[in-house]
């Protein structure tokens, strides 16, 4: 039973790593449409940040990463896109929240939950880390220093 329970463990992670990005695309805060396969399919490596305004951690760790972002950027080349999962009644928070906030990300709005619903994200934080529109990485939740584990997977996978 034991070896049944771990084989279907990696067999999930294995669809997971294998999971390409779904083509959809999402607003940004101005309102323009922009393609996720378009985003994902580069050489250099992104991150979605799933998140809402309600989520305490999400802003947590979205905070401690935009501390180390332009380091980040500057050595891997590597993007972060926080994808907000916030619904029709919460929607109206996210401009406001961003607005009093230091991120220097692209923010898109998944009011609808499509992205989200295509990836099977359950709990919030979410992170994926894609290259060549290949997911290579994902994580659930924060804890303080998760981001310094999330910067080590980038560096791994980065061409700079």
């Amino acid at each position: 039973m034991k070896y049944f329970f771990l084989t279907i463990t990696f067999l999930s992670f294995s669809l997971i790593y294998a999971q390409d990005i779904p083509d959809i695309s999402l607003q940004d805060i101005e309102g323009n449409s922009i393609s996720i396969n378009e985003l994902a399919n580069s050489n250099d490596i992104k991150i979605f940040s799933f998140w809402a305004t309600w989520c305490v951690p999400c802003i947590n760790e979205l905070d401690a990463i935009a501390d180390v972002y332009e380091e980040w950027q500057e050595e891997t080349n590597v993007e972060l896109i926080a994808i907000s999962t916030d619904d029709a009644r919460t929607k109206k928070r996210v401009i406001p929240l961003i607005n009093g906030k230091d991120w220097d990300y692209q923010i898109l709005i998944d009011d609808n939950q499509d992205f989200k619903r295509a990836l099977n994200v359950n709990i919030l934080p979410y992170v994926i880390v894609v290259k060549n529109g290949k997911i290579i990485h994902t994580r659930t939740g924060y804890t303080p220093g998760s981001e310094d584990e999330l910067y080590d997977i980038i560096k791994e996978h980065s061409n700079k």
